[in-house]
């Protein structure tokens, strides 16, 4: 596998000061006074600091995909996605995956590959999104929900997935990330 090299060359602004104007459960809202220096221009941006998330793409020993199925607040509809989380402070990125993989669908592996990190939102937010691919899953436990998540678990087959995230039916723009990184990762096993 080739691995890919970039210089950037654009100039980074430096934060002058940053207030937090808002905490809530699950990110902090902060604003960052920030300076282009070379041209001695400032502006402030509004920023959602938030703890990095995982999802997994799960596989039975089948090739089934293992989705969840929830209603989202934001969207205020159901999706069906990959299971994921939040990674709780000092919990390593893997450990979070594991452990939601169990809570959210009951489900386990002792497979489990690294698939890389994407930046969630780098316009708006701090934080990063980490793939994990975990092989050979089984069913070990049943669901130990959040008390506001109701998930519903799905087993499709990979292909009927990968048209699923195609089409649209799957929207959700990690899930789509992480499908890329997984088949990025089966291109290169076979290269």
């Amino acid at each position: 596998m080739m691995i890919a090299d970039f210089t950037f060359t654009i100039e980074s602004w430096k934060t002058e000061q940053e207030r937090t104007l808002q905490v809530t459960k699950i990110f902090d809202l902060v604003q960052r006074d920030m300076i282009l220096a070379s041209e001695q221009h400032r502006a402030s941006f509004s920023v959602l600091k938030a703890p990095d998330w995982i999802n997994i793409m799960a596989l039975t020993k089948d090739q089934q995909v293992i989705l969840v199925e929830q209603y989202r607040y934001g969207l205020q509809a159901p999706t069906l996605e990959l299971a994921g989380g939040v990674c709780d402070p000092g919990e390593h990125p893997l450990e979070t995956s594991k452990r939601e993989l169990l809570e959210e669908t009951g489900f386990a592996s002792e497979e489990w590959i690294s698939l890389g990190k994407v930046s969630s939102n780098p316009a708006m937010q701090d934080n990063y999104t980490h793939s994990f691919l975990a092989l050979n899953c089984e069913k070990v436990a049943e669901q130990k929900l959040d008390g506001n998540e109701r998930i519903q678990v799905h087993l499709i087959p990979i292909e009927q997935f990968l048209d699923f995230v195609q089409s649209g039916v799957i929207d959700h723009s990690l899930v789509a990330a992480t499908t890329a990184k997984y088949l990025l990762h089966t291109r290169d096993k076979h290269f």
